[in-house]
């Protein structure tokens, strides 16, 4: 029986859109399935949808109220026993990242001696090389999709660092809508071995000129992290790239945070729109910043960074306009009060879910009108470090 470290042997060597079929020799050859099948998470993250030789040929299934879905949402294997067949449904993964669910089905003798660990880390192994072979093939891209991306959403997509992570200290989860034609929203995050950098941007506009002033401004300000420059002097960056390109007839609203990951303590500049809000021990509220100027709006703008400090239990939400300034069809705005109902009503997710459900039920708010702007949820969970002190100073 071939090992995980075996199949990582195989993967390697297979090429970027055989990575698949690698795979479903493996389970059928050496494990005695009877029928392989790999799921991806469409760009919405409401369908899983099959990998096959061409994409749309076969039915998606829903994350909701599938067996594949609950592996999918929990994260965990999910086992399907019929009696003479038994399903077994395994999360694919990256450090946190979803991506989506390979399914295999095995006769019940077929399925007696198997361990079911296993089995997990033949899915874990099948993630890990999906993300370096996305590099090179567009098949497991094209089966993410349940229609066809505008460019401008193609171009944000492929901005974007993952929709989840996960880290002994945080879990992170965002989600953009309307998924299939987002504009300007973004989010980018990177952590070292003692800070998580996050960043929350709504760019002003829409459609292509939405995208490139994004792309832009997140890539200057990859370009001032990684040259291992401070908070100050990556958003400075980014304000005169977009500057420089626009003089001032386009602008991007910014939150930039780094988090210690020792201490819980945040630098935070708060440079234009999106929103905080921080869910602690039950309570809901705003955490109150002094607001900046938005990247780009004037030649040479100076940036200060401000400082509060994050618990063990604490999360936190980080939302663009495009939500709390929704309105219903009778005009009722988004207010505070509907959002700490939508976060109390999500507070037993995972943070890889709950982007998608707040999403949701604005949606239910907005009712049948179409959203005149893109939503961005990011939704952050706070464990930090064992020797953290809880009752240092509170932010």
């Amino acid at each position: 029986m071939a090992r995980p470290q075996g199949v990582e042997r195989i993967l390697r060597n297979a090429a970027p859109h055989e990575l698949f079929d690698k795979v479903r020799d493996v389970l059928l050859d050496r494990y005695r399935a009877h029928y392989v099948e790999l799921l991806m998470a469409d760009y919405a993250m409401t369908r899983l949808q099959p990998v096959t030789a061409l994409p749309f040929t076969a039915d998606p299934v829903s994350v909701h109220n599938s067996p594949q879905g609950r592996a999918f949402g929990a994260q965990e294997p999910y086992v399907s026993d019929l009696g003479a067949e038994v399903s077994v449904h395994l999360p694919v993964s990256v450090r946190g990242d979803r991506i989506g669910v390979l399914s295999a089905h095995f006769s019940a003798q077929a399925y007696e001696g198997l361990v079911l660990g296993e089995l997990q880390d033949v899915a874990d192994a099948l993630g890990h090389e999906i993300l370096v072979a996305e590099r090179d093939t567009d098949l497991f891209l094209q089966a993410r999709r349940a229609t066809r991306l505008t460019l401008a959403a193609e171009m944000q997509w492929q901005l974007l660092p993952g929709r989840s992570c996960s880290r002994p200290e945080y879990d992170l989860g965002a989600q953009l809508e309307p998924a299939y034609a987002i504009y300007g929203d973004s989010f980018d995050w990177s952590a070292s071995a003692e800070h998580l950098t996050l960043t929350v941007n709504n760019g002003m506009g829409q459609g292509i000129e939405a995208a490139l002033l994004t792309n832009l401004a997140v890539s200057a300000l990859r370009n001032a992290r990684r040259a291992g420059l401070g908070l100050v002097d990556q958003a400075s960056l980014a304000d005169q790239a977009v500057y420089g390109q626009y003089q001032g007839r386009q602008h991007l609203a910014m939150l930039l945070l780094r988090f210690c990951l020792d201490t819980g303590e945040v630098d935070i500049i708060d440079a234009g729109s999106p929103r905080i809000w921080r869910l602690r021990q039950g309570v809901v509220e705003p955490i109150e910043l002094e607001a900046q100027l938005p990247l780009g709006m004037f030649e040479d703008t100076v940036y200060t960074c401000q400082r509060f400090r994050v618990l063990s239990g604490d999360r936190l939400f980080f939302l663009s306009d495009g939500v709390y300034d929704v309105a219903s069809p009778g005009g009722e705005p988004y207010s505070l009060h509907a959002l700490t109902r939508a976060v109390i009503s999500t507070r037993l997710l995972p943070p890889s879910q709950v982007p998608r459900a707040m999403l949701e039920e604005l949606s239910g708010h907005r009712g049948q009108i179409q959203a005149a702007d893109d939503a961005m949820v990011v939704c952050l969970d706070w464990r930090g470090r064992a020797d953290e002190e809880p009752d240092a100073v509170q932010g």
